[in-house]
């Protein structure tokens, strides 16, 4: 019942981050649009590739896991 308990809470504690960070994305309109961002625009067909997003995401990410689960 621990193990359980303790899954909960984490899966408790992402789904709130998830939540805050989907509130706070509308203020970084930068967040998206970055120069390594890849757009294609083909007639009505657009595709998306946030590749330097994704970078900055994952540092940003790893840092701070980095930070709060060392033991």
């Amino acid at each position: 019942m621990h193990e359980l308990g303790r899954l909960l809470v984490v899966v408790g504690a992402i789904a709130l981050l998830a939540g805050v960070v989907l509130m706070l994305a509308p203020r970084m309109p930068w967040l998206g649009r970055l120069p390594g961002d890849i757009v294609i625009n083909r007639g009505p067909v657009s595709v998306y590739f946030p590749v330097a997003t994704s970078i900055v995401i994952s540092i940003v990410l790893t840092l701070l896991l980095n930070l709060f689960w060392r033991r």
